[in-house]
């Protein structure tokens, strides 16, 4: 892999890449430019140091109104999907189920996952609700977010990251992730796709023990 720096957080991806048979590369190409190194085996220090966890109040997948500074005080793991995406969606959230496994009881109780849509327009709580069943992932402690599209792109824009959707409906994607502190910032970004379950739950651990 090439050796460089790390990736802009607001660095994007096209779904149709994935149907490629070197998906994994050309991940890496499309959303960071091969731009990861196995030094860092996806992880990054955070260099966004905007209140990523602001008073915007999302619903949940149970319908429940949830504001996400209401949030802080725990370290959250916040990534974005929609449900009807049929490429890195489902193999993201499976990412985050394994780490959501190597979390164990500490998921709910110190630590938060936030997945948040990228297409409010379609993705009501009904729809994330069947989404997270069909994927293993709804859980206590693992929130998926829906919410007025103006609000998406409020907290999107804390991340440094606009959606756009494409001629056929789809969303281009965004296969980054984010460990924010409990103050709300941002401590470690990930490429979602290639980081390994127990570097992220590492880190996790190192920011529960620093606490």
């Amino acid at each position: 892999m090439i050796d460089a720096a790390p990736p802009p957080s607001g660095a994007s991806f096209r779904p149709l890449v994935l149907l490629a048979a070197a998906s994994i590369c050309l991940v890496a190409i499309a959303v960071f430019g091969c731009r990861f190194t196995s030094e860092h085996d996806g992880s990054y220090a955070a260099t966004n140091t905007a209140d990523c966890l602001p008073a915007i109040t999302l619903t949940d997948q149970s319908g429940r109104q949830v504001s996400l500074a209401s949030l802080k005080g725990k370290p959250v793991l916040i990534d974005f999907i929609y449900t009807s995406c049929s490429g890195p969606c489902p193999r993201l959230t499976a990412k985050m189920a394994q780490i959501a496994g190597r979390l164990g009881p500490e998921l709910g109780a110190r630590i938060a996952i936030v997945s948040i849509t990228l297409d409010p327009e379609h993705d009501h709580s009904a729809q994330l609700l069947r989404y997270a069943k069909a994927q293993g992932a709804d859980q206590p402690g693992w929130l998926f977010l829906t919410g007025a599209p103006e609000e998406i792109e409020r907290v999107m824009a804390g991340f440094g990251l606009k959606r756009e959707r494409e001629a056929d409906g789809s969303v281009s994607h965004m296969v980054a992730a984010y460990l924010v502190g409990p103050d709300g910032h941002q401590v470690r970004q990930y490429n979602a796709v290639a980081v390994k379950p127990a570097t992220v739950a590492g880190d996790i651990d190192r920011l529960l023990g620093a606490g």
